[in-house]
């Protein structure tokens, strides 16, 4: 017995499509900024640090408050008024400058030292939004931590003074300044530590010239004379230290005193300057 095969036909190649060549310079999809900003919550988020700096500092804060509060006879003894280094004492409040700072800086030289940062440009070419979201959701997460110390600050020292009749209600002049001036303090010095990141790229150097403008240039300048005082007064620290102040100075005074719209100013001009240069910058510097 004999068997046929069947004729095969050949297999007929199936054409596969070219995609068209993309010319040079050609964007590609543009990236929303939402996105932007959701991509930096979760690398500020995935950073180890980031807790717990935050919950030490804002422990910190807030027991220092109370350590200032029952230091001070005279206010546990006293009549009631609000004595606002009680409840936002200078130690607690320079620890907060200082952790804002190199906090709002590693979010910039983290990146620069993994080499993270060629990724997020090839991703992402346009380095000023990068920058701008960065500066968004730094200033979204200080704020509400500046906002959970300066509430906790003062809601602790009233009420270790309430025990002793001589506690304040929110509403008490003054109260509403000094706690809005140390809520904003810490995403303020968060923004100018990511500036300063921005234009140093490297993290010692960043942080030691966080530590010393913030912080040790203020003390180098007095209000003896006019020209001392207004480099004094220009500085973050001194704006601070003015706006939490329930007092007028004296005007029969030898020292010049800053003005409280004057000190406001300085809140809004440090991180808008610090952040209007990094993205000046970063998009005429190569990486």
């Amino acid at each position: 017995m004999t068997t046929t095969r069947e004729s095969v036909p050949p297999a007929v190649p199936v054409p596969v499509p070219v995609p068209a060549p993309v010319p040079v310079g050609a964007a590609g999809p543009r990236v929303r900024f939402g996105d932007l900003l959701a991509c930096e919550w979760i690398k500020l988020r995935s950073l180890r640090s980031t807790p717990w700096a935050i919950g030490l500092t804002v422990l910190f804060v807030v027991g220092a408050a109370a350590v200032a509060t029952l230091a001070d006879e005279a206010a546990l003894s006293g009549p009631a008024e609000f004595r606002p280094y009680d409840a936002y004492p200078p130690a607690g409040y320079w620890t907060l400058i200082l952790v804002a700072a190199s906090m709002g800086a590693l979010t910039v030289v983290s990146e620069y030292g993994s080499g993270l940062i060629r990724t997020t440009t090839m991703a992402v070419p346009a380095r000023g939004s990068v920058v701008l979201a960065k500066a968004v959701v730094t200033a979204a997460l200080w704020t509400a931590v500046g906002t959970a110390a300066a509430t906790g600050s003062f809601l602790v020292s009233q009420a270790l003074l309430d025990g002793h009749r001589a506690g304040v209600a929110i509403t008490h002049p003054g109260v509403l300044r000094a706690l809005a001036a140390s809520a904003l303090l810490a995403p303020v010095c968060a923004l100018v530590g990511l500036g300063l990141g921005v234009l140093l790229r490297h993290a010692a150097g960043t942080m030691v010239t966080g530590v010393f403008t913030l912080l040790m240039l203020p003390t180098m300048f007095s209000e003896s004379s006019r020209w001392s005082a207004d480099v004094r007064h220009a500085l973050v620290s001194a704006a601070w230290n003015r706006l939490v102040q329930n007092w007028e100075p004296d005007p029969e005074s030898l020292g010049y005193t800053a003005t409280v719209a004057g000190s406001w100013t300085v809140y809004v001009l440090w991180p808008l300057i610090a952040v209007a240069l990094a993205v000046l910058v970063v998009r005429r510097r190569d990486v």
